[in-house]
């Protein structure tokens, strides 16, 4: 796609949805330095997943090492539920993690014939997978419906609706403006949507009255000047990505196409633009460093400790109520389950209808400003937030993020290499300059 095309293209949606905000009128992101600034410090992974657990006990109130037991099974747990959903594609509706009563997975089937609950050892517990039965449609089913008919179920209500499949219920979510449900009512809308689709859907309104890309700040900021209105953009960066040969950030499409980068201690570097991606199922755009970064991004919300990227989640590997992270610019540090996979945001999002690609993250953890921060978990990295629902009193219903799945052809995540054994006597490799961008976005 042609980074001037998209760019027209961003900016109109951003005129639309008034999300297009100059530097100059923002409160700024970034602190001034402290007199004896110092590197933020580097969490190892048993670190990571004790600050993550920190959130989860206090979301379900259970105990901090039953959170990190709970946290490390999710992550363990993914082969075998990947296994699964081969094991038994012709019957399955979808999985999902259960955190009350007790931590357990539960899996979806069509049909009546049962099949016997199993166990797994992970996370140095044991963890239940359960087999429900009597789902109306597959999780392929449902992905088929949603692909063929998302043009027809959004012509079918006035506001443009959001879509996703739930995979802890088996159905299509259809997340609609509350004047649609009060003009025809929640039964008769979801016997109507239903029909189109042809598969069991569920009307979700939250009085979710607008869906936008959050534009602003997330994380480590970089700014630049949009030529074509002449003002000064701040955008925030995401996980450091690399082609085999430079390195670089991924922050959202609609950045200035020049960025330069401000570190939490004031440090400045400019960032070469390589290219943007902002079509259907993606929000990237890539900037190049001319020295090498370190796979790192901050976790925390004052910017004091950041973390390692260590692999990835494929967005096939979802699961509904999967724990994760992010670290927006506007509301900080937050953990959340997700809810709802193969999610289409409303309107006109992604330089048009937005493609069921993206992921959708309970709330009421987000505000303009945390688009582009990084999703993770520990030191695993899920995605970059896009943008998020929000209902009349402009709180937050939901966020959505694009997987890393969709990184652009030829650029991939910077990891963390795995420890190699040191030779007697050798001295240790040099490391990489300290240089800690984080999460992405602009304010656009």
């Amino acid at each position: 796609m042609s980074s001037r095309i998209g760019k027209w293209w961003w900016a109109a949606l951003a005129a639309l949805v008034g999300c297009a905000v100059p530097v100059s009128a923002q409160v700024p992101a970034t602190a001034l330095p402290p007199p004896a600034a110092t590197l933020p410090l580097r969490q190892s992974g048993a670190d990571a997943i004790a600050q993550d657990a920190g959130e989860y006990a206090r979301m379900y109130n259970v105990s901090l090492p039953e959170a990190r037991a709970r946290l490390l099974a999710q992550e363990e747990t993914v082969p075998f539920t990947d296994a699964l959903a081969i094991e038994l594609a012709d019957r399955l509706a979808g999985i999902a993690i259960e955190h009350r009563p007790t931590y357990r997975i539960v899996v979806l089937l069509t049909g009546d014939e049962p099949l016997p609950d199993r166990v797994v050892v992970a996370g140095g517990m044991s963890v239940a997978i359960t087999f429900r039965t009597g789902a109306r449609a597959t999780r392929a089913a449902l992905e088929l419906a949603l692909a063929s008919h998302q043009a027809e179920l959004a012509a079918a209500v006035a506001h443009p609706p959001g879509m996703g499949i739930d995979l802890a219920a088996g159905e299509l979510v259809v997340v609609v403006n509350p004047g649609d449900v009060d003009r025809e009512g929640v039964d008769a809308l979801t016997a109507r949507l239903s029909g189109i689709a042809g598969v069991p859907v569920r009307v979700r309104s939250d009085r979710v009255v607008a869906s936008a890309d959050m534009a602003a700040e997330g994380g480590a900021r970089v700014v630049g000047v949009d030529p074509a209105d002449g003002r000064r953009y701040a955008c925030t960066t995401g996980f450091v990505v690399t082609d085999g040969t430079r390195t670089g950030i991924a922050t959202a499409a609609h950045c200035p196409d020049a960025l330069s980068y401000v570190g939490p201690n004031g440090e400045t570097q400019a960032l070469s633009f390589v290219g943007q991606w902002g079509w259907g199922y993606q929000d990237v755009q890539v900037n190049a460093s001319d020295v090498p970064l370190q796979p790192v991004f901050y976790a925390d919300t004052g910017k004091t400790v950041s973390r390692a990227v260590a692999g990835r989640r494929a967005l096939t590997s979802m699961r509904a109520g999967d724990m994760v992270c992010h670290r927006g610019e506007r509301t900080g540090y937050s953990c959340a389950p997700v809810e709802l996979v193969s999610f289409a945001p409303a309107g006109q999002l992604c330089g048009g209808a937005c493609l069921p690609t993206w992921v959708t993250v309970a709330g009421p953890n987000c505000q303009g400003g945390d688009s582009g921060a990084p999703v993770f978990l520990g030191t695993r990295a899920f995605g970059l937030v896009k943008g998020g629902s929000y209902r009349s009193d402009r709180t937050c219903a939901f966020y959505f993020y694009m997987s890393t799945d969709y990184l652009p052809t030829g650029w991939r995540l910077l990891e963390e290499p795995l420890p190699t054994p040191i030779t007697p006597g050798a001295p240790p490799a040099p490391a990489p300059p300290p240089f800690y961008p984080a999460q992405a976005r602009p304010q656009r």
